[in-house]
C-alpha cells in the first residue's frame, strides 16, 4: 500500500508543477512498475496498453460520437431545441431558465459532452435572458447545470469511458442514465421555480407563444427526434451495438448538417479537427490511467482497502456514501475525467466485491461528475461559461451554481437510496 501512496503523491507533486495530469499519471505508473518489477516488463506493458487502447474496437465509438455531437452542433439543433422548449414555458416566471434545461437535455441527448452542451446553449439562451432582464448568477447557473445532462442522458463520453475501463456493457449504461438525467432535469426545473418564487425580479416572465406558433416550433426539431429514436431505439432495442449506433448517428448528423446547409469545405475541416483532437485528448488520457491503474494492481492497496472497509463494520451503503462524500470533495479541487479515471482502479473492485451492481456504481460516477462541473473553484462548465460570456464574472456565475450543486446532490442521495431507478431499463434490454 504504501507504494501506491507514494504513487499519488508523486501524481499530486507533478499537478503542482504544473505538468499535465495524463502525463503525471503515465509518468508515475511507468516508474512505478519499472521499480516493482523492472524496466523491461514496465516498457513492454506501456506497449501493450498504448496498442490495445489505439487498436481496440470498442473504443470507436469515442470519436464517433464526438464527431456527431459537433455535427449537431453545427446544424443549429440547438437553437431549434431552445425555441420549442421557450414556445411552451416561456410565459411563466423562469420560463427561459426552463426552456434551457429542456433545450440542454434534448441536445444532451444526441451530444454526449457536458462541455460542449454548456458552451452550445450559452451562446443560444443567454441573450434572450440578457434581453428579458434575467439576473446573470440565475442565467449562469442554469446554464452550467443544464450542460450537464449532456453527460447523464445518452449517449454520453464519460459512460463510455466508464464501460471500456471496467468492462461494463455500455448499452446498458446508456439505460441507466435516462431516468436519472430526466429526473435530474425535473428537480433542476423545480429548483428554478423555488428560486424565482422567492425572488421574482430573478427572471420575469415573457410573452406566451399562440399554439400555431408552437407546433411550427415543434416541427423544427424532428432532426433530434429522428437521431435520438435511430441511435438509442437501436442500442435498447438490440438492433446494433454502442459503436454501430454512435456510427449511425454521426452518419445521420452530417447528412442532417448537409441538408440544411450548414456544411462547407471549411466547416467539415474543422469539424473534423476538433474531433481527432478531443478524441487525442482523451485517449491519452484513457492510457495513462490504464498505466497507472496496472501499477495499483501490482500493489498491495487494493486488497488493504477492501481489508480495511470489511473490518471497518460500515455496512456496503454506509461504504458507497463515504466513497460519494470523497469524490464530492475531490471535484472542487480536481479535473472530473482526471478524477474518475484515477480512483477507479481503487474503489471498482471495492464496490463489486461488496455485491453492488456495475451499471449502478456508473450513474453514481456520472452524477458525481456532474457535481464536480459546476462545483467552484475548478468546475469547468463554469470556466467555459465564463470564456463565452466575458461580462459575466465569475463570482456571479458561482453564486448562481450554488443551488444547482445542492439540488444534485439531493439527486445523487436519491439514486444511492432507490438503485432501482437506474437499473429498471436496463433490466428489460435483450
Amino acid at each position: 500500500m504504501t507504494e501506491s501512496m507514494i504513487g499519488f503523491g508523486c501524481i499530486f507533486l507533478l499537478a503542482v508543477l504544473r505538468v499535465p495530469l495524463a502525463f503525471a499519471m503515465g509518468i508515475v505508473g511507468f516508474c512505478g512498475i519499472g521499480l516493482h518489477v523492472g524496466w523491461q516488463p514496465a516498457m513492454a506493458s506501456m506497449a501493450q496498453v498504448v496498442h490495445e487502447t489505439g487498436f481496440a474496437y470498442t473504443l470507436s465509438v469515442i470519436p464517433l460520437f464526438i464527431l456527431m455531437g459537433n455535427f449537431v452542433a453545427r446544424a443549429g439543433l440547438a437553437h431549434e431545441l431552445f425555441q420549442a422548449a421557450y414556445a411552451f414555458i416561456g410565459h411563466k416566471r423562469g420560463g427561459l431558465a426552463h426552456a434551457t434545461i429542456a433545450a440542454c437535455a434534448g441536445f444532451g441527448a444526441i451530444c454526449g459532452s457536458s462541455i460542449a452542451t454548456a458552451a452550445t446553449m450559452s451562446k443560444v439562451a443567454y441573450p434572450s435572458m440578457r434581453k428579458l432582464g434575467y439576473s446573470e448568477s440565475l442565467s449562469a447557473g442554469a446554464m452550467a447545470a443544464g450542460g450537464t445532462l449532456g453527460i447523464m442522458i445518452p449517449p454520453s463520453t464519460i459512460m463510455v469511458i466508464y464501460g471500456i475501463v471496467t468492462q461494463t456493457n455500455i448499452g446498458k449504461l446508456f439505460a441507466a442514465g435516462v431516468i436519472p438525467g430526466l429526473l435530474t432535469a425535473a428537480l433542476l426545473m423545480a429548483g428554478i421555480v423555488f428560486i424565482t418564487s422567492r425572488d421574482p425580479e430573478h427572471a420575469p416572465a415573457g410573452e406566451r407563444t399562440s399554439w400555431p406558433d408552437r407546433w411550427r416550433a415543434m416541427r423544427g426539431i424532428w432532426g433530434v427526434v429522428v437521431l435520438i429514436v435511430v441511435v438509442l431505439g437501436g442500442i435498447y432495442g438490440g438492433l446494433f451495438t454502442a459503436t454501430e449506433g454512435a456510427g449511425f448517428g454521426a452518419f445521420g448528423a452530417f447528412v442532417f448538417a448537409l441538408l440544411r446547409g450548414r456544411l462547407t469545405m471549411r466547416i467539415v475541416f474543422d469539424v473534423l479537427v476538433e474531433s481527432a483532437r478531443t478524441t487525442a485528448m482523451l485517449f491519452t488520457l484513457l492510457i495513462a490511467a490504464t498505466v497507472f491503474a496496472n501499477f495499483v494492481n501490482f500493489t498491495s492497496m487494493p486488497g488493504d482497502l477492501k481489508q480495511a472497509i470489511t473490518s471497518s463494520g460500515l455496512s456496503p451503503t454506509m461504504v458507497i456514501v463515504a466513497m460519494m462524500g470523497i469524490y464530492v470533495v475531490l471535484g472542487t479541487v480536481m479535473e472530473e475525467l482526471t478524477m474518475v479515471l484515477l480512483t477507479i482502479p481503487l474503489f471498482f473492485p471495492i464496490v463489486t466485491g461488496l455485491g453492488f451492481d456495475p451499471v449502478w456504481f456508473g450513474v453514481l460516477i456520472v452524477m458525481i461528475v456532474q457535481i464536480g462541473l459546476i462545483s467552484p473553484p475548478v468546475g469547468m462548465n463554469l470556466f467555459v461559461i465564463n470564456s463565452l460570456l466575458p461580462g459575466v464574472g465569475l463570482k456571479q456565475i458561482f453564486r448562481g451554481c450554488w443551488p444547482f450543486v445542492a439540488i444534485m446532490v439531493g439527486v445523487l442521495a436519491i439514486l444511492i437510496a432507490f438503485p432501482q431507478l437506474s437499473l429498471w431499463l436496463p433490466s428489460l434490454m435483450k
